[in-house]
Order: C-alpha cells, then structure tokens, then sequence
C-alpha cells in the first residue's frame, strides 16, 4: 500500500487542486485532463473521498463541453463497446413522475419503420420517479444485458434496451452516488451523451434549460454529427404539449435551434405514469384525440430534421411524425 504525503501527494490530488483553489485560483480542466480524471475513477486509481470530492467541486463550478468531452473519452474507453450498427442512440435517465412516458411509444414506432434505436438508462437514483426499464418490460420489451443481447435484439426487433450497469458497472455506481452526494453529478450529464455505438443521430434531454447550451456544445465536440437537445418532461426526450420547446440542434456538425410552439394552452393534469395499461390501449387503437397519442407524434416531429433534411418546416416534420406513428406495427 503507497504512502502518501506531502512530498508524494497521491496522483488523483493533482485535479482537485485545480478545481478547489477557491473562487480566484480555481480553474477548469483540460479536456485531457477531464479524459484522464475519468480514466482514473473508472479503473479504481482515485480514492473513495477523492471521487465524492472530485464530484461536488465539478457540482459547484458547473462542467464545461471541454470536460464532458473528455469524461466521455475516459467512458467510451471503460464500456469498449462492439460495433453494431444503430441509427438511433437515445439515452433515458431521469424517469418520470407526471405523465407516462409516451417517448417509449416514439421510440418503439421509429424501430417498427426500421430505424435501428438503441437506448440506454437507469433506474432507481430518484425517489417517486417511474423509469424506462421497468416500463418497457411491463411492455413486454426484453431488457438487455450485455453487448449480445443488444446485437441479437438490434437484428430482430430494430430495438434495444441496455442499463448503464450492462454498459459500465463503475458508472452505475457514480451515477447512484445522488441520494449519498445529496446532488446530481456530472455523471447524469455526460451519460446522456455517450453514444458508445457510435450512432450518426443521437437525442437527449435536460431538465434545467442551462445546461442544453453545454450539451449541444458538448455534441459538437465529440464529433457527433447529428444530435438534439432539448428540455423535455421531466427531464426525458419528449415534446411538453403545453410550453414552447427549444431544441438545439447539431445538424451535419453546425449548431443550430428552433423553437417549436406549444400545442396545447391549458396544463396536462397529473396523470399516473405507471399506467401501462394506457400506453398499450394508445399503441394498439391510435386515440389521435388523446394527449398521449398527441405527445408521441410531438415528439416524432422534433426528431424529423434529424433524419429526413426534407423536413425543414413544422408541417413537413409533423407529417414526417405521422407517417412513422401510423405505420407502426399495431
């Protein structure tokens, strides 16, 4: 065991120092050094109070793109993912707890028109929260469990779920930290950006408006060509009915927006997002007058410039949406 002291501080010690300097001295890192710090907590070289420290210090400061994209690096190198070919790479990690989520049934009618989705998540770090996992499996989806069952699923059914713990088990860990930390972490941002396969289009979703600027940005620096971000119900990819949405776009490498207005005047009422029920009668007999139905064609449209260019207008992109909702497998 290394004996660490003043003379021989321990290597992690170097990142802290420029994070806790205080409010003049402390600077951010590289994204070099972003991509090393990572490396070190996911292999086990950082200790257990250096890693909580690390953490909080990132939480007060605020992550930059350049530090995302490094611990996005460090990640994707953890996770050494197969190559299996996707066109979707759609993260799922808030969970919701005010209406069901409809952006499952999006999801699952982009892979019955032969987009191949893949979608990643957890479970579990937020109380009263109902999370993908569990919904798609009361769905009768198979959820995944390792790389194989991704590829045999991705064949078969154009659709697969894996937990982060499938993916990494170190950054499940980081990422269940919240209810120790008492906040969320850098690791609920840049898990959302993984992308380990390398889809050309990816979405996901933040909760506070501030930090889309960062994702797109982030998007943008890891090369990801074609990317949305937007503030989405509860912090999931998915289009609210009744507030104007801004989505940022990265389009063929440019930053881009575009607001879409709300389609809806009056609130949603509070519905419970457990009712599986409900989504399968949705799925199976369309409803187009309910708010489900409503939500999932929303957010169909929002996804349409991602990968139709031709959808360059709120009709062209609604009838895009459509399309793809009424030759779903149903």
């Amino acid at each position: 065991m290394t004996l660490y002291t003043a003379g021989n501080p321990h290597p992690f010690s170097h990142y802290l120092r420029q994070l806790g300097r205080g409010k003049t001295g402390t600077r951010s890192l590289s994204r070099e050094e972003a991509h090393n710090a990572m490396r070190m907590v996911l292999c086990g070289d950082a200790e257990e109070i250096q890693i909580g420290a690390f953490l909080l210090l990132l939480r007060v400061k605020e992550e930059t793109p350049d530090e995302l994209a490094g611990f996005i690096d460090a990640a994707r190198e953890a996770i050494a993912a197969p190559a299996i070919q996707i066109d979707l790479d759609w993260s799922s990690y808030a969970g919701k707890r005010r209406q069901p989520p409809w952006f499952l049934l999006a999801a699952l009618a982009l892979a019955d028109n032969g987009y191949r989705v893949f979608m990643h998540g957890t479970k579990g770090h937020t109380a009263n929260r109902c999370y993908s996992e569990d919904i798609l499996r009361a769905l009768g989806v198979t959820i995944c469990q390792n790389w194989q069952d991704v590829e045999h699923h991705i064949e078969e059914k154009q659709f697969a779920y894996l937990p982060l713990a499938g993916m990494n088990p170190p950054l499940e860990r980081l990422i269940n930290l919240k209810p120790v930390l008492g906040l969320r972490s850098p690791v609920n941002s840049f898990t959302r950006l993984l992308n380990p396969l390398r889809a050309p289009v990816s979405v996901q979703a933040i909760f506070h408006p501030a930090y889309a600027l960062h994702h797109q940005q982030t998007a943008q620096l890891i090369g990801q060509p074609n990317a949305c971000v937007l503030k989405g119900d509860g912090g999931e990819f998915e289009r609210r009915l009744e507030a104007d949405t801004r989505a940022y776009y990265v389009s063929n490498g440019i930053l881009c927006e575009e607001k879409w207005p709300r389609l809806r005047k009056e609130k949603l009422a509070d519905e419970e997002p457990f009712n599986v029920e409900l989504m399968q009668r949705i799925w199976h007999e369309d409803l187009p007058a309910h708010h489900g139905t409503q939500t999932v064609i929303a957010t169909l449209s929002v996804i349409a410039p991602l990968f139709d260019r031709r959808c360059n207008s709120l009709q062209t992109s609604g009838q895009w949406a459509k399309r793809i909702w009424h030759h779903r497998k149903h």
